[in-house]
């Protein structure tokens, strides 16, 4: 698998990260992780800016919870808290619910995408084919 091609991105963009990528970093996925390291990289050096939803959280914070391993929660929740969080509001609910009626997306993706267009994202990264259908937002996956 290739890594992600993100050199059209400007300078400083922010990009809203979906939690499937989001995992496979930290987990370190033997298969997935390194199509989303360049990405990762460019944040580090100050490139790109985060952004993950309040979904996202949730969902990272599953698998260590689940696992017992509160530490792990706890590095996973710090590291989280300091990209851009986006909590999901009234707004971005409405938003989500008529991406989901005219697009027919989950509600998490469709929260995922409402939230990316909410906080003017240039682009929204996944792993997930069902975002394909939103077309007015950039999609890197």
């Amino acid at each position: 698998m290739e890594p992600l091609a993100l050199s059209d991105l400007p300078q400083d963009a922010l990009v809203l990260i979906d939690s499937a990528p989001v995992i496979y970093f930290l987990e370190g996925h033997p298969k997935f992780g390194p199509r989303f390291k360049p990405l990762f990289e460019a944040h580090e050096t100050g490139r790109l800016r985060f952004a993950v939803t309040t979904i996202t959280i949730a969902e990272v914070l599953t698998g260590p919870l689940q696992a017992g391993d509160d530490v792990l929660a706890r590095r996973y929740r710090a590291i989280l808290e300091s990209w851009q969080p986006v909590a999901l509001d009234v707004d971005i609910a409405e938003s989500a619910a008529r991406l989901r009626a005219s697009l027919r997306l989950k509600l998490a993706d469709a929260v995922q995408a409402a939230s990316a267009l909410a906080i003017n994202a240039a682009a929204l990264v996944t792993h997930d084919r069902d975002f394909s259908r939103v077309r007015s937002l950039r999609i890197i996956s």
